[in-house]
């Protein structure tokens, strides 16, 4: 393997595989509801990124007896992973929030809570709550933050609501707090070039993230980044260029970050574009390829941090 999986991370981690349980909770988004801003990210549907998530008015305990039956019978698992996916978690008053992770927490084949959120909403209160209730249960913690791109011209343009520094300042506290953390990362969108992604390398790799799942962009039905596709106001790279950008994104990466992901997906019912309608596991054979055939990995130009000893 010429990257670090993030099966094989999470085995070395737990001693053995472990599955994440998507959870779906009421959490909104303070860049969809006018406390930030309106209408949110320019890419992000009214679903969010919950469409395959059980619906948010089961308990927590009931999504998680459900999926756990399901995957444990099928895949023989013992060890899971409590996801809470879909919008920004943290957005939801603390008490709420802290209900609803101590009730996965309960579960005894739950080694570790995953929490997904924005960088610019995780205050100190939320996230010394969180270390408790990972304490008290002793159960490891991941934070899932929402990056896409380095790029802050970019981020504007897509409506995050937040700059980079936001999302500097939030890994620096939650790595204080001994959490591991995953960083999401758009490889193609309009406005980025290559030299985008290295720098976008460089950080996470400075910053010390634990994994990073990587995305191409969707075109969701009915939002903003769609009336700009249609009226051809964007143009989007190729699949060959994706792969392409993947490989040199992977090479510029600390080797020690695991990729939970090389591609996302989407319902094709509700986008307009797609992964090049492309099934997800042959982009992800075609980069597997790609590295192969250049005879290169995940870390091979890693050699940026620490400074350059000029021997002076």
């Amino acid at each position: 393997m010429r990257y670090t999986a993030y099966s094989d991370y999470q085995r070395l981690k737990y001693g053995e595989k472990t599955y994440k349980i998507p959870i779906n909770i009421p959490a909104g988004c303070p860049n969809r509801d006018g406390t930030i801003g309106l209408g949110g990210c320019i890419f992000c549907g009214e679903k969010g990124t919950g469409f395959e998530n059980l619906p948010d008015s089961w308990s927590v305990s009931r999504q998680l007896e459900e999926n756990i039956n399901y995957i444990g019978k099928k895949y023989h698992a013992k060890k899971f992973s409590a996801y809470f996916q879909n919008y920004t978690n943290t957005f939801l008053p603390l008490t709420d929030l802290s209900a609803f992770l101590a009730e996965a927490a309960a579960f005894p084949s739950v080694v570790e809570l995953c929490i997904s959120t924005r960088p610019d909403c995780l205050p100190s209160r939320y996230l010394d709550e969180i270390a408790r209730i990972g304490a008290e249960h002793n159960k490891e913690i991941c934070i899932e933050l929402g990056l896409q791109t380095a790029n802050y011209h970019t981020l504007a343009k897509i409506n995050r609501g937040h700059s980079l520094a936001e999302f500097i300042d939030a890994v620096i506290r939650i790595k204080k707090l001994g959490f591991s953390c995953c960083a999401h990362v758009i490889v193609n969108l309009p406005w980025d070039e290559d030299e985008d992604m290295i720098e976008t390398a460089k950080i996470l790799s400075a910053l010390k993230v634990d994994s990073i799942k990587l995305h191409a962009l969707y075109i969701e039905k009915n939002t903003p980044m769609a009336t700009l596709y249609l009226n051809r106001d964007i143009e989007l790279i190729s699949l060959e260029a994706y792969v392409k950008r993947v490989v040199t994104f992977l090479e510029y990466l600390d080797p020690s970050i695991a990729i939970q992901r090389l591609v996302g997906r989407a319902p094709a019912e509700d986008t307009l574009f797609c992964n090049w309608n492309t099934s997800w596991w042959k982009i992800r054979d075609l980069i597997e390829a790609e590295l192969e055939e250049n005879d290169t990995w995940q870390g091979k130009r890693f050699d940026y941090l620490g400074g350059i000893d000029y021997g002076k």
